[in-house]
């Protein structure tokens, strides 16, 4: 008798300012999921939060003419936070109440908030079904750029210099400005994608850089400039608890704006990449300790992407971790793991397979 496929609901979309690119990622995985072992159910999630089933379809997930896909309608469907029954739920009017399958897994292949920052994963934990990546806790650590940098600087990990704006904060007094000295970055303090953010190079540009990060998030975070090379390091977690960090990558930008900004993630050709990245053996290595101290001090799980700069010194300065990285055509993440030998297929396999073996609740 054949083996059961595992039934692995791929869920992407959703309401933050990175829909877009979530339905971009998510058209890749379904692409590459190995649809021997997995039956997958497509999941998408509305601008608006509307949960329906989406397109099980490469093509109508990709980006056309700069335009990203988008997630607009479909059978409405729900997931109940009942862990008896592990089901989604129709709720069209002729079957609602109807279920429509029982789900063995999730990949939450959502980025930003309400998806990327421990919501979507306290429901998974609620409805008792296992999922892909980090849990609620490190998903909403890593998410709010304040705490992860002083849980990171807690472990003794280096971060940079950076100041918050709470909600009833509307600026920088003159002793944090010069704290911080120029150029800054602003940037929401809960997004990704580099939505939001702003190179501020002069203190009459600060207060509208606030306003555009506000848009975004009512929390800001002004860093200061880092120097150095921008350095990327995925982190995995295996289905025996092994965890390991692949060969760092360098990225190098060529854009008008002079940083890795959003077009030069996701819309222009702009962007050189080494994978793997042109280091010495002692900072390859010291970088891949550095990614992994990293996943511990935010307690993931599954699968991160720390993104560092490599100071003229040597020294590692910790930027971001991404508990839900990039998984389009493009991204680092897969690629750096295709040339440690783990090709995009197996990727995907081992983190679902990790998923399951550590189930759900407290652990």
């Amino acid at each position: 008798m054949a083996e059961r496929k595992i039934r692995v609901a791929v869920v992407f979309g959703g309401r933050s300012t990175e829909h877009g690119i979530s339905c971009l990622s998510a058209g890749s995985v379904l692409a590459h999921l190995d649809r021997r072992r997995f039956e997958v159910v497509p999941v998408g999630i509305t601008r608006a939060g509307s949960w329906v089933l989406g397109p099980d379809d490469e093509e109508q997930l990709r980006l056309k003419d700069r335009v990203e896909p988008e997630i607009v309608d479909g059978e409405a469907l729900t997931l109940p936070a009942d862990p008896s029954s592990r089901q989604l739920v129709s709720l069209e009017s002729d079957t609602v109440g109807q279920a429509l399958s029982g789900v063995d897994v999730v990949l939450p292949m959502l980025h930003g908030a309400f998806g990327e920052d421990g919501t979507i994963q306290g429901l998974l934990e609620m409805a008792g079904i296992p999922y892909a990546g980090p849990g609620v806790l490190a998903s909403a650590a890593a998410m709010d750029k304040e705490f992860a940098k002083k849980l990171l600087a807690a472990e003794g990990l280096e971060v940079g210099t950076y100041e918050v704006l709470r909600r009833d904060e509307t600026t920088l007094d003159e002793a944090r400005r010069s704290r911080l000295g120029l150029p800054v970055f602003v940037k929401p303090a809960r997004a990704g994608s580099s939505v939001g953010i702003t190179k501020v190079t002069d203190h009459a540009e600060l207060d509208a850089a606030i306003a555009e990060a506000r848009r975004v998030d009512p929390k800001v975070i002004v860093e200061s400039a880092l120097s150095g090379r921008e350095i990327e390091c995925g982190v995995l977690e295996f289905p025996d608890g092994e965890v390991t960090a692949s060969a760092p990558a360098e990225l190098r930008v060529d854009s008008d704006s002079g940083w890795y900004d959003y077009d030069s993630k996701y819309l222009d050709d702009d962007t050189e990449f080494d994978v793997p990245a042109k280091l010495s053996d002692e900072e390859t290595e010291r970088l891949r300790a550095a990614a992994v101290g990293a996943f511990r001090a935010l307690d993931c799980q599954g699968l991160a992407r720390v993104d560092f700069f490599l100071t003229e010194e040597g020294r590692p300065v910790v930027n971001e971790v991404n508990t839900m990285p990039g998984f389009t055509p493009i991204s680092l993440y897969p690629r750096m793991w295709a040339h440690a030998g783990v090709d995009y297929s197996s990727l995907l396999s081992i983190l679902l397979d990790t998923a399951v073996a550590r189930g759900t609740g407290l652990r």
